[in-house]
């Protein structure tokens, strides 16, 4: 029976109808429990009591589960029973691989982090925002170092056009207000996560938003910050507690991001352009060379930046290339990489 301890703390772990639906008569003796951790060879939930390691099957394949999962588990021994259907989830194809590589499972938000200075790049951004969009998470640019750059304020201007509606924070990392400034998306029961390039200071704001500080705080914050070139500090996913009542994921820093299975994502983040494309005379236009074409119209005019329909066309390509297709015979398709 969960007590009503146990209760507020699902609570604001984000349990919600969502997870509570699919539970079945044979779960009336399991507990839910969050990934917190995972490792090669075993996983983590967070519980009441703390972190508590998973007894798992040999047979379990621990690539499979990602950080954020919802799983029920059997109390006694604390023993894995199944994972409970995913509500959002962030994932990516690496370069030679048909499966993905799961990032984090049931994220409200995806805090895109870089910096006033080289790291910033509009696009990788847009491949990042694309990931968000297509997982169903909010995209939201959080600029740091800003007290470093003389033009900061540019590089804001920059962010905001990316996306229509685009949330752009611009904050320090290690103070107190950064907390304040990403309350809307960091409340009870709400669960964020961090991804962008190494060295930006991803691991100082989990510091900061979890209130660690001293010998509490991630070991990981302290070597970024005294590291010029980026390495990467953070080599795996986990789940921490935010002092507002949400819950934060860190990964572990990236500079480059293949896209495949994207399509919708880059839509979205690219809705000018699609919106723009309804108007060409011909259905099929490349917007290229066609007459009639709404989007080259927007180009000429200058309310479309070439390079931005450029961008588009890479991922777009990009996309499609690293997408598998279905093929061969009904009830024998294969998926096969385009060449």
């Amino acid at each position: 029976m969960t007590t009503d301890r146990e209760a507020t703390f699902l609570a604001s772990l984000g349990w919600s109808d969502f997870f509570a639906d699919q539970l079945e008569d044979a779960d009336s003796d399991l507990v839910p429990r969050r990934i917190a951790e995972v490792h090669r060879s075993r996983l983590s939930v967070t519980s009441v009591d703390g972190i508590v390691r998973l007894a798992i099957s040999h047979q379990v394949n621990t690539s499979d589960y990602a950080v954020g999962d919802w799983v029920m588990v059997d109390p006694d021994g604390n023993q894995l029973v199944r994972r409970l259907e995913r509500r959002t989830l962030l994932q990516r194809r690496t370069e030679g691989r048909q499966t993905h590589q799961l990032g984090a499972a049931n994220v409200d938000t995806l805090l895109i982090v870089t910096s006033c200075n080289a790291d910033f790049n509009v696009a990788r951004l847009e491949r990042y925002m694309a990931l968000a969009n297509q997982a169903d998470t909010q995209p939201v640019i959080i600029l740091t170092k800003a007290d470093l750059a003389p033009d900061a304020a540019d590089y804001e201007a920059q962010a905001k056009a990316l996306q229509r509606d685009l949330p752009v924070i611009v904050l320090n990392a290690k103070s107190d207000d950064a907390a304040h400034a990403l309350a809307p998306w960091c409340g009870f029961g709400q669960t964020i996560a961090l991804i962008g390039s190494s060295g930006v200071g991803k691991s100082t704001l989990v510091n900061t938003l979890a209130g660690l500080s001293g010998e509490g705080s991630q070991e990981t914050g302290g070597i970024r910050e005294r590291d010029a070139k980026g390495r990467h500090t953070t080599t795996a996913r986990s789940l921490h507690a935010m002092s507002g009542g949400g819950w934060v994921i860190d990964t572990p820093g990236m500079r480059t991001l293949q896209v495949s299975d994207v399509a919708e994502g880059i839509e979205t983040v690219f809705s000018e352009i699609t919106e723009l494309a309804e108007h060409c005379r011909f259905r099929d236009c490349t917007h290229d060379h066609e007459p009639g074409c709404a989007v080259q119209a927007a180009v000429k005019s200058g309310t479309l930046a070439p390079e931005r329909l450029a961008r588009w066309r890479v991922l777009l390509d990009e996309n499609k290339k690293n997408t598998p297709q279905l093929t061969g015979p009904k009830g024998n398709k294969v998926f096969q990489k385009k060449r």
